[in-house]
C-alpha cells in the first residue's frame, strides 16, 4: 500500500494540534485517483508514532451521517490501513493505540476517488488532545489517470442548470455546448462518450447519445474520467466517462422544498429566428431520515419542472404554443445489514409531455407534433468488506427511456400508388420541403408557383422558398432499454517490497430498442422539378420498380416522396415493431503495484460484443448462412474477446517527498457505441422506406426501396474500431491548497464500420473517377463481389448495401492541458486551458446537412453512402467537433453574512466547418446536389468565438435552529453573448452561412427555498 517516503513531507509539518496544511478544507477535488466502477470511495493511509516509527495494532474506526453503521479496522505491522467501499461524504475516523491514545482525524470521501491521510500518535500530553482537520490530502494524478471529482460544494456553489446534462461544463477541457442530444467533443465524436446516473449507464443504446434527462437537483457528487482509463470501470469510452451519485439519508429526518423559476420578463431576446417569450419553473421536494436508527436509511424527492413558449413568431408568422410539463420521482434506500455489508437500492421515474415542437424558423405552424416520453432507472448495489484485504462489491440496473411523437395535423387520407400525389394541395399531402432557386431556368419557372404558393417572405420583402410546410411528416414510437450486472472483488497482498491491489471484475449489458414508425400521408415530399436524368442524379435505374407502364430510363422525378411501405394502402395503420438487440461482456484485471515512490497500474479488459436483429434465422446450407424467418431473432455479428483486448498501462512516480508526481499512461479502447443492430437488421426489408417518383400532374411512375434502409450483410472478420490513447502529465503541489496538473494526450482511432455499396468505388463514381486514390480505385469490390451478392440475395434478399470495414478512415486528437485548483478556508477556484486540435477524414459530427444535434446512425450514417460523401471527397481536415482553444475558471466564496457567491467563465474557440457545393463533383446546381458534399476541404473555415460569465448568489437565514431559508439568484451570460453557430452550408440555400443557432441568451433564475 504506502511507503514511507510518500508521506514523509506530511510528517515534518504535522503538530501536536494540527495536521498539514494540504489536508485543508476540500470543497471538490479535481485531482484525485479513480479506484472503482461502484458508487462509493475509500479512505486509505498510515499511522505514525512522533519518532516516525509506523504505529501498528492502531484501532481506526470510521463513522459519517451517511454510513448507517461504522466501519472499524486495525494498522498492520507498517502502520498502513485501507477502508474501501464508503459512501462518499464526511468521516470521522478515531484512532485508537493499545496503550489508550486517541486522535480524531476528519475527512471527505469522494465518489471513486482514494482519501489519503497520515497521523502521528504523539505519547504526550499536550499531543493528547483532539485533532480536528477537515478534508483530505490530494493525490495528484495518481494512477496516471487524468481524472476529474466535484465534490458537493462545488455542484452547489457553481451556477449551473437544472439536469444532469449541465454538469458538462464544469470538465476541464470539454466544449461548452448547449445540445439538446448529441453529447460534447472531448477527442472523440459527440456519440463516444458514455454517461452514468448513480452508476446506471444512461446513454443512449446502440446510438451513444445523452437523450435522459435526470434533473441535478439531487446530485451529490460527479467523478470523471477523461483518459488514461485503468483495468477498473469497464471503461470503454472513446471521448469522456461521468458518474454521479445521488444524494442519501441519514440518522437525522430532514425534509425542503425549492421553487426555482426564469419568468418572460428576465430572459433577453433570442437571436435565433424563432421569437417567443418563455415562462420556465422548477418545483424540488425532499425528505430524508432513518426507517431504522443507525441501519436503514432513506431519501425521497420530487422534481417537477415547466415551461411554456407564448406569442412564437417565425418567418412564416405566427406558431402555436409550446408547453412541456415533466413529473420526476426518486426513492433511495441505503442499508448496513452488519458493519462489513452495505446495499444501496433506488428507483426514478420520469413522465414528460410536450406540445407544439419542432417548429423551425422556416417552418409553418402546421408541421408541430406532441411527444409522450417517460423514463426509468433502477439500481441495486452492495459491498462485502470479507476482511482488511478483500472487498467484493456487485451492482444490478435497469434503464428505459420511451418516447412517443405524434403529429399535431393529421393527413386525412391513406397514400397509395394508385392514387398519387394532388400537386394543387401539397399541404396536405405530407411534410413538404419548399424548392429554392436554382441556376436552371426550367427548373426555375416549374418551381416558382410553389415558392408562390408555399415560400416565406424575407426580410427583404420578397417571397422565398427553401422552408417547410404541410404537416410534420411522421409517427414514432422509439422505445430503449438497458439492463447490466457487475461484480468484482479486490484483494490486497505485500509481495516482498511491493504491495498490491488487486482487482478482477466482470460485466454483462444489454441493449435494446423497439421501434414503431410509420409515415403521416406521404411523409417527407421534395420537387426535384425534373432537372436531370435519373443516373444523373445518382439514382440507379436497376433498382427502380415502374408503373403505369413506364420504361424510359432517363425519366427525371418532378416530385418525390420518401415514405414507409407499410404506410401505403394501410388503412388499419398497424405496424410491427422493430426489435434490434446488443449484448457485450466485458473482464477486467488490473494490479496496482506501489513500489518506493513507484506505482504501477498493470492490466487488461477484453470484451465480446453481439448485434442481434429480426427476420433471419441460421441455415448452414446457404451461401449467406441465413434464410427469411419473419420476426426471428438472430445473431447478425459477433467480435469476439481474442479482438478486443484493451491493455491498460501506467506508472506515476513521486517525488519531492511524495507531494509532486509525473505520469505517463497508455490505455486501448474499442468503443461499444454501435447503431447497427438496427441499422442492418433484416426486419428493415419488412419496413422498407420507399423513394416515390411522380410525373408533372404527381401520377407516381416508379419507387425504389431507399439504399440505406434494407437489410445489411457483414463484410466478414471485420477488425474492430479502436482508439489507442497515450498520456504524459505532471502535478505539482505548489503551496498549501494550491495544486497544478500539466498533461499532454493523443489519441487516435481507426477501423471504422460503415454501410457503403458492395461493388468497386469506380463502379458508382459517375461524374469524377478520376478523384478516387488509387489504391480504393485498385479494390474489385466492398466485402463480397457481385457473384456472391447475386448468391445471398436471391436467398434471402436485401439492399445493395453491406457493412465494410472503412480502410483509410481515421481521426487523430491531441491535447496540451494546464489546469489549476486553490482551495482556501472559505474559498474555491479551478481553472484550466487547453490548446487541442481533432483532425481526420472520418467527422461523425457532421452527417447531417440540416440538423447534426441528432442520434445519428453509428456505423450506418451517410459517410460512404455515395459520390461526394467519400472519406476522400474533401473530407480530410479538422473536423466539426474541434476547439483549439479551451479555457474555463470557476470557484464560490462564503462570505461571512452566510451567502454563497458563484462565478463560472468560459472561452472557446469557434467550430470548424466547410461549404457542401455539389458542382464541385460534377453535379448539376441544385440544393439537394449540395448536401453533403464537401465543397472546399474539411474544417476550412470557422464560427466566432464564444465567451460567457455566469453568476450564482445564494442566501441562507436560519430560523429558530432546525429551519434554513434560502433565496438564491442564478444569471447565466451575463453579457448576453449570443454566439452563433451551426451556419447552412449549402451553398444554393437561401440562407447560406447564416447561423441556424445561437448561444442562449442572458436570463436570470430565482429560488426560494426552505429545509429543516
Amino acid at each position: 500500500m504506502f511507503q514511507k517516503t510518500k508521506l514523509s513531507s506530511s510528517l515534518q509539518s504535522v503538530t501536536s494540534t494540527t495536521l498539514s496544511r494540504s489536508a485543508a478544507a476540500v470543497a471538490g477535488v479535481l485531482f484525485s485517483v479513480s479506484v472503482a466502477a461502484q458508487q462509493s470511495g475509500s479512505i486509505e493511509g498510515k499511522v505514525y508514532l512522533d519518532d516516525n516509527v509506523e504505529a501498528a495494532g492502531v484501532t481506526i474506526t470510521a463513522t459519517s451521517s451517511v454510513m448507517p453503521r461504522s466501519r472499524s479496522v486495525e494498522t498492520d505491522e507498517d502502520g498502513e490501513f485501507r477502508m474501501p467501499a464508503l459512501i462518499p461524504g464526511t468521516y470521522t475516523l478515531t484512532l485508537t493505540t493499545e496503550n489508550g491514545i486517541t486522535r480524531t482525524v476528519k475527512t471527505k470521501v469522494l465518489l471513486d476517488q482514494n482519501s489519503t491521510i497520515s497521523v502521528m500518535m504523539a505519547p504526550d500530553s499536550e499531543a493528547m488532545e483532539e485533532v480536528a482537520v477537515v478534508g483530505q490530502q490530494v493525490v495528484l494524478g495518481g494512477d496516471s489517470s487524468v481524472s476529474n471529482a466535484l465534490g458537493a460544494d462545488v455542484v452547489k456553489g457553481i451556477p449551473t442548470g437544472n439536469n444532469y446534462r449541465d454538469m458538462m461544463k464544469l470538465i476541464p477541457g470539454v466544449q461548452f455546448h448547449q445540445n439538446a442530444v448529441r453529447g460534447a467533443n472531448a477527442g472523440g465524436s459527440g456519440q463516444d462518450n458514455v454517461y452514468a446516473f448513480d452508476g446506471v449507464n444512461i446513454t443512449l443504446p446502440m446510438f451513444g447519445t445523452l437523450s435522459a434527462e435526470p434533473s441535478n437537483h439531487d446530485i451529490e457528487m460527479v467523478t470523471v474520467e477523461r483518459g488514461g482509463a485503468t483495468a477498473i470501470g469497464f471503461n470503454r469510452s472513446g471521448g469522456f466517462s461521468v458518474d454521479s451519485k445521488s444524494k442519501s439519508g441519514t440518522n437525522e429526518f430532514q425534509a425542503g422544498f425549492e421553487h426555482k423559476l426564469m419568468p418572460k420578463e428576465l430572459v433577453a431576446k433570442n437571436k435565433d429566428g424563432v421569437e417567443f417569450e418563455q415562462d420556465q419553473s422548477w418545483t424540488t421536494v425532499y425528505a430524508s431520515g432513518p426507517v431504522v436508527e443507525d441501519q436503514l436509511f432513506f431519501y425521497g424527492s420530487y422534481f417537477g419542472p415547466t415551461k411554456a413558449q407564448e406569442d412564437r413568431e417565425n418567418a412564416y408568422g405566427s406558431v402555436k404554443d409550446y408547453s412541456s410539463d415533466r413529473s420526476e420521482y426518486f426513492a433511495k434506500l441505503t442499508w448496513a445489514p452488519t458493519d462489513n455489508i452495505l446495499i444501496n437500492g433506488s428507483y426514478r421515474t420520469s413522465d414528460r409531455e410536450d406540445r407544439g415542437q419542432s417548429v423551425g424558423e422556416y417552418e409553418t405552424d402546421s408541421v408541430s407534433y406532441g411527444t409522450d416520453s417517460g423514463m426509468k432507472i433502477a439500481t441495486l448495489d452492495g459491498s462485502w468488506v470479507v476482511n482488511d484485504r478483500t472487498t467484493v462489491t456487485a451492482q444490478l440496473t435497469s434503464y428505459a427511456q420511451e418516447s412517443t411523437d405524434k403529429p399535431d395535423v393529421l393527413a386525412e387520407f391513406v397514400p397509395s400508388l394508385s392514387t398519387g400525389l394532388d400537386v394543387d394541395n401539397l399541404v396536405g399531402m405530407g411534410y413538404v420541403n419548399v424548392p429554392g432557386i436554382g441556376d436552371d431556368p426550367t427548373y426555375n419557372a416549374f418551381v416558382q408557383p410553389f415558392i408562390d404558393q408555399y415560400g416565406y417572405i424575407n426580410s427583404a420583402g420578397e417571397r422565398v422558398g427553401t422552408g417547410g410546410t404541410g404537416v410534420y411528416s411522421g409517427f414514432w414510437e422509439q422505445n430503449f432499454y438497458r439492463d447490466s450486472f457487475e461484480i468484482a472483488l479486490e484483494h490486497n497482498l505485500d509481495w516482498g517490497s511491493t504491495s498490491h491491489e488487486i482487482h478482477v471484475g466482470f460485466q454483462w449489458e444489454e441493449g435494446e430498442e423497439e421501434l414503431i414508425s410509420r409515415s403521416n400521408g406521404w411523409g417527407g415530399i421534395t420537387v426535384p422539378g425534373g432537372l436531370v436524368a435519373l443516373e444523373d442524379d445518382g439514382i440507379d435505374p436497376g433498382d427502380l420498380i415502374f408503373l403505369s407502364g413506364v420504361e424510359d430510363l432517363s425519366f427525371a422525378p418532378y416530385f418525390q416522396a420518401v415514405v414507409r411501405q407499410t404506410t401505403l394502402d394501410n388503412e388499419t395503420g398497424f405496424v410491427d415493431p422493430i426489435n434490434s438487440y446488443t449484448e457485450s461482456l466485458n473482464f477486467e484485471v488490473n494490479d496496482k503495484i506501489d513500489w518506493n515512490d513507484f506505482t504501477f497500474n498493470v492490466g487488461f479488459l477484453i470484451s465480446q460484443d453481439r448485434l442481434f436483429g429480426e427476420g433471419l434465422k441460421k441455415n448452414g446450407a446457404n451461401y449467406s448462412g441465413y434464410e427469411l424467418a419473419e420476426g426471428n431473432k438472430y445473431e447478425m455479428y459477433k467480435v469476439d474477446w481474442k479482438d478486443m483486448i484493451q491493455p491498460r498501462l501506467g506508472v506515476t512516480w513521486r517525488y519531492n517527498d511524495a507531494q509532486d508526481t509525473i505520469f505517463a499512461n497508455y490505455a486501448r479502447y474499442n468503443p461499444a457505441a454501435s447503431s447497427l443492430a438496427r441499422a442492418a437488421s433484416w426486419a428493415r426489408n419488412a419496413h422498407p422506406t420507399l423513394n416515390v417518383y411522380f410525373d408533372e400532374q404527381g401520377e407516381a411512375v416508379a419507387y425504389q426501396p431507399r439504399k440505406g434502409s434494407s437489410g445489411k450483410v457483414f463484410q466478414k472478420d471485420m477488425d474492430p474500431r479502436f482508439m489507442d490513447e497515450i498520456t504524459i502529465g505532471t502535478t505539482r503541489s505548489v503551496t498549501d491548497g494550491f495544486n497544478l496538473r500539466a498533461h499532454v494526450r493523443y489519441r487516435e482511432n481507426e477501423n471504422f464500420w460503415e454501410d457503403t455499396p458492395y461493388y468497386t468505388p469506380s463502379g458508382w463514381y459517375f461524374n469524377m473517377p478520376e478523384n478516387i486514390p488509387e489504391e480504393v480505385a485498385a479494390q474489385e469490390y466492398y466485402a463480397y463481389s457481385y457473384e456472391e451478392m447475386v448468391d445471398i440475395r436471391s436467398e434471402i434478399g436485401g439492399g445493395s448495401y453491406v457493412i465494410a470495414q472503412i480502410d483509410g478512415a481515421y481521426t487523430k486528437y491531441w491535447e496540451a492541458s494546464l489546469e489549476a485548483e486553490w482551495i482556501g478556508d472559505r474559498t474555491y477556484l479551478n481553472a484550466s486551458y487547453v490548446r487541442s486540435r481533432y483532425s481526420g477524414n472520418f467527422d461523425q459530427d457532421n452527417t447531417s446537412s440540416s440538423n447534426n444535434d441528432q442520434a445519428l446512425f453509428l456505423g450506418s450514417s451517410s459517410l460512404m453512402d455515395w459520390e461526394t460523401l467519400n472519406i476522400w471527397d474533401n473530407r480530410e481536415g479538422t473536423l466539426t467537433g474541434d476547439r483549439p482553444h479551451i479555457f474555463k475558471t470557476y470557484g464560490y466564496y462564503n462570505t461571512d453574512w452566510n451567502a454563497n457567491i458563484g462565478a463560472y467563465l468560459i472561452y472557446q474557440s469557434g467550430h470548424a466547418w466547410q461549404i457542401m457545393d455539389g458542382t464541385v463533383y460534377g453535379y448539376s446546381p441544385t440544393l439537394s446536389n449540395d448536401g453533403g458534399a464537401y465543397g472546399e476541404k474539411a474544417g476550412s473555415r470557422r464560427t466566432p468565438a464564444h465567451w460567457q460569465l455566469d453568476l450564482s448568489y445564494t442566501q441562507n437565514f436560519q430560523v429558530f435552529d432546525d429551519y434554513t431559508l434560502k433565496f438564491r439568484a442564478d444569471l447565466f451570460n451575463v453579457f448576453d453573448r449570443q454566439t452563433g453557430y451551426d451556419p447552412e452550408q449549402r451553398v444554393r440555400s437561401s440562407s447560406f452561412m447564416d447561423y441556424r443557432r445561437n448561444y442562449e441568451s442572458r436570463r436570470a433564475q430565482l429560488s426560494f427555498g426552505v429545509d429543516f
